[in-house]
């Protein structure tokens, strides 16, 4: 069963080879509400960091030209946070390897200046100007400021089980690591962005929570998740559901698996997943993203001995983000990554040829993204 927090598979990867080429992050997204015209408005923070092997007292950035033309791969700790929707943003704040501190045993925790995150909160500041943001294209970011204050509460955990357990995972036979510790998260506190503040609580925040380890990126690269579920047979919201769907091609050594997805749907307290490292379950998966003019789409269906989920998510490309990352090789290929957080869509979940439920998905974290 999917449903097992572990706070172990959270704490810091970055050891042996992976400390020379390898990045480590923890992702966070949520809605808040602003304090004067309770306007939803969702939000990301994010602690990525980067070949602490290679560290200096200063970031280094692998899209610097002179760092490009002589293979300087990137290290640093990148602090990311911004907002989807009107006015969407991503603001990034860089610190080097010397000014970082990490707990690399359990449960994990960093610090970087007054940047702080661990399983139970998390806080920080990033301010990134007009200025800086055109001059410095190696930043990788927009101009604005963000900060927040917020505790943290991981309810539903997605344990993908054998493609992170911890013997592979040591090995490190897989390029790109996954594990949501908390797939629904409850967040409190407050968010002020662009001098709005914004109230954030567990009730209404449809927080997630994960985290990805490895040496480079996966393409495509898939990600959907919702914990704001509707049943449309009854009407009612599903107060104890989520789902969470990620991948795309996983590598495994120099074979790269195509049409691989990670899916779980967690009902009202019954779990149905859709796992390709989990064989003896016969998991197939056909998916089908793509990009309009001014949307981003999903159709994904995912097949069990005994068990059937099919997925189709929307998100508008006005409320979203081209999100960036620089891979510890210090490329660039992700240049179309749109990332967002305002999908919208339904899963029909089926158990043994009968319609379980038909979900209708709200608040929907969403990512699509190929090599380009």
């Amino acid at each position: 069963m999917f449903n097992k927090n572990d706070i172990s598979r959270d704490q810091f990867q970055l050891r042996g080879k992976q400390a020379e080429q390898g990045y480590d992050w923890w992702w966070h997204s949520f809605t808040g509400y602003d304090k004067e015209t309770g306007e939803a408005k969702p939000f990301f923070i994010e602690f990525f960091l980067c070949n602490p092997g290679s560290g200096k007292e200063k970031p280094v950035f692998g899209q610097l030209p002179e760092n490009k033309t002589r293979g300087i791969k990137p290290s640093y700790l990148m602090v990311k946070a911004g907002a989807w929707g009107e006015n969407a943003v991503q603001l990034h704040r860089f610190f080097g390897w010397k000014n970082i501190q990490v707990n690399r045993s359990v449960p994990y925790e960093i610090t970087a200046g007054d940047c702080y995150v661990t399983e139970t909160e998390t806080r920080g500041h990033i301010l990134v100007t007009e200025e800086d943001a055109s001059q410095h294209p190696e930043y990788m970011c927009d101009a604005g400021e963000m900060s927040w204050n917020l505790k943290i509460r991981k309810q539903t955990a997605f344990n993908v089980g054998y493609g992170a357990s911890k013997p592979l995972r040591n090995l490190q036979v897989f390029e790109m690591f996954w594990h949501a510790e908390g797939m629904k998260t409850f967040y409190e506190g407050e968010v002020v962005f662009n001098g709005t503040a914004y109230r954030v609580s567990p009730e209404d925040c449809y927080g997630y929570a994960d985290k990805n380890w490895g040496t480079d990126f996966t393409s495509p690269w898939i990600w959907l998740s919702s914990n704001n579920l509707t049943s449309r047979i009854t009407g009612k919201k599903l107060e104890n559901s989520v789902f969470d769907i990620g991948g795309g091609a996983p590598k495994i050594g120099p074979v790269r698996l195509k049409g691989k997805l990670l899916s779980a749907f967690w009902y009202e307290g019954i779990p149905y997943e859709f796992n390709f490292s989990k064989f003896w379950t016969y998991t197939r998966t056909r998916f089908d993203c793509r990009e309009t003019d001014t949307q981003i789409l999903w159709h994904i269906e995912q097949k069990t001995w005994f068990s059937r989920m099919v997925t189709d998510i929307s998100c508008e490309k006005k409320d979203m983000l081209l999100v960036n990352y620089e891979a510890p090789n210090g490329k660039k290929l992700h240049n179309r990554l749109w990332n967002g957080g305002n999908g919208q869509g339904t899963v029909k979940l089926y158990h043994r040829g009968k319609l379980v439920d038909e979900v209708i998905c709200r608040n929907v974290g969403c990512e699509y993204g190929i090599y380009g």
